[in-house]
């Protein structure tokens, strides 16, 4: 096991482009580490830099307290498990999972051992002679783990390796991966763009936008203290809602020029108003059931001015409130309703959403 710690990396490519804008992260001995983002931000070309496959431009990577920039992937004492499984389809679930091992040479008895203790892990035993077209898509990424697992690693790196996987697989695979790299104490750095399988992973979440980290910390920190509006309305489902102060039910902040936010789940359909928080006249849009809780959609009765929160990828459009509310109650379409939130569930963040601001 090992300490992956990252000093000012950077990305440039030809042309100019800068994919990675000067990250530094430490990620210690042993943890899960997870980096979540959008499309495009620099995630997995970040991961990419830690395995070798993709050159670091400034900046150091450290690995185990040793500078890996110039070292081939195959040294770095890594191990990969990959969005499409890269199983070799002519060979069996054993010679995918031995091919790494014969490569190094090693003893035909230590790999029959290392297989085999990975397969039971994996409860892949019963599996070892078929070929990956006879598989389900959840037994071959745990083909793709138990290839990880064999080479004994310093690190595992995963790369989205749950996202062609249908939803209720997503979920039981998350649970395993999390149980094996507990049971396995490996450290892990692993990439996603689901928001809540990041949450539930990680140790530490690294929250990464536009090739820069964005915010990092412990998921629910993160979620409780956002430090950012990209922060607030990426992490959480349904989204934070964001609004101009000056649209916000008469809340009163030191700067009038901010940004407040609230959770949907922190706001609460009341005829009365808190004396030191937020009330939203609200018309109902939308309802969503599904199940235990029910999504309230309502567009604010007097938004004032031309709103100045812009609708982004991740936040609601402009105007529009969701207040979730527990069971399948809910008010009618068309239905003029007051959501109310009390200060201290209140979130301020300054008029560029790039800072928070304590209320």
């Amino acid at each position: 096991m090992a300490n992956v710690t990252l000093t000012d990396v950077r990305k440039t490519y030809a042309g100019g482009f800068e994919a990675i804008k000067g990250i530094s992260l430490d990620v210690g001995d042993g943890q899960f580490c997870v980096l979540v983002g959008p499309s495009g931000c620099g995630k997995s070309t970040l991961l990419r830099m830690i395995a070798g496959l993709e050159t670091t431009t400034s900046g150091k990577i450290d690995i185990g307290g040793r500078i890996v920039n110039e070292i081939e992937p195959a040294e770095r004492d890594i191990a990969m498990v990959f969005q499409n499984y890269a199983l070799y389809p002519h060979m069996s679930v054993y010679n995918n999972m031995a091919y790494g091992l014969r490569n190094r040479h090693m003893p035909e008895a230590e790999i029959d051992t290392r297989v085999n203790e990975a397969a039971k892990i994996l409860e892949l035993g019963a599996l070892l002679q078929r070929k990956p077209r006879q598989l389900s898509g959840g037994q071959r990424q745990r083909v793709a783990m138990g290839r990880a697992i064999v080479r004994q690693p310093k690190v595992f790196l995963f790369d989205e390796p749950l996202s062609n996987l249908d939803a209720k697989l997503r979920i039981a695979m998350r649970v395993e991966i999390r149980k094996l790299q507990r049971r396995l104490k490996t450290t892990s750095i692993y990439v996603t763009h689901d928001q809540l399988e990041a949450m539930t992973l990680a140790d530490i979440l690294v929250v990464m936008n536009g090739g820069r980290v964005e915010q990092l910390g412990n998921p629910l920190d993160i979620y409780q203290k956002p430090a950012t509006t990209f922060v607030a309305s990426f992490i959480g489902a349904p989204p934070m809602n964001l609004m101009p102060l000056r649209d916000a039910g008469g809340f009163q902040a030191p700067d009038g020029n901010g940004i407040l936010g609230v959770r949907p789940e922190d706001l609460l359909i009341s005829s009365d108003s808190p004396p030191d928080g937020l009330a939203l006249d609200l018309t109902v849009e939308a309802i969503e059931r599904v199940g235990a809780e029910t999504y309230v959609y309502g567009l604010r009765s007097q938004p004032g001015d031309a709103p100045t929160v812009s609708a982004k990828p991740g936040e609601l459009p402009p105007g529009e409130v969701i207040v979730r509310i527990p069971g399948t109650e809910a008010p009618a379409i068309g239905q003029r309703i007051r959501a109310t939130a009390p200060r201290d569930k209140l979130h301020l963040f300054s008029a560029d959403g790039r800072s928070r601001i304590d209320l």
